[in-house]
């Protein structure tokens, strides 16, 4: 259930100005709050005006807020979750490659203390 949570949309109260929806949008997406604001006053001034406030009211009525817990996240945390948003495949795989590369760092070590190398064999008697 929470990596369900990390990939919904929330209105993020903390960040807020008006209502929090571009707040939550620039969360979700991971673009920067300020040009998500200038966006949205561009599309409201360029022709979309009753329109894209009336998104804006709906969306800030129906959006569940943003977890507590979802505040305290690590940046690197929340660049993942992200990314997971945007593209999940690409997550997988990139994830996917990193174990990858983990298990075969981790196979390089097993071979090398494994081997018979005797200079490895005095470094560990020595430490005894």
């Amino acid at each position: 259930m929470t990596e369900a949570r990390h990939t919904k949309f929330y209105i993020d109260k903390r960040n807020k100005k008006w209502l929090g929806v571009c707040a939550g949008i620039a969360d979700y997406t991971g673009m920067d709050v300020t040009l998500v604001r200038i966006l949205l006053v561009v599309v409201t001034v360029c022709g979309g005006f009753p329109w894209t406030l009336i998104a804006y009211w709906i969306a800030g009525w129906m959006a569940p807020r943003k977890p507590t817990e979802l505040y305290e996240q690590n940046p690197e945390d929340k660049k993942f979750w992200q990314q997971v948003r945007t593209s999940p495949r690409r997550t997988v795989r990139e994830v996917r490659a990193k174990f990858r590369e983990i298990d075969r760092r981790l196979a390089d070590v097993e071979t090398y203390v494994t081997s018979s190398n005797g200079r490895l064999a005095q470094e560990i008697e020595q430490l005894r």
